[in-house]
């Protein structure tokens, strides 16, 4: 049986962690050109963008289902 669909396999988790680093990327985004935003934002958008970031690489790692 001939198989027209791609041969890439889709990961929800991979999918979920994209989307939350997508999501604290365009929050800053959106703030940053809303208003200042304090020291103390900044730090905690920092540190969400980061942790995000590094829950995406490791999943990749484990996993190897990148796109």
């Amino acid at each position: 049986m001939n198989d027209s669909r791609p041969t890439v396999a889709s990961c929800l988790e991979h999918e979920r962690l994209v989307f939350e680093l997508l999501e604290v990327r365009t929050r800053v985004q959106y703030l940053t050109r809303l208003r200042a935003i304090t020291g103390d934002e900044r730090a905690d958008l920092d540190r969400r963008k980061r942790q995000a970031l590094a829950e995406l690489v490791d999943h990749e790692l484990e996993h190897g289902c990148a796109r």
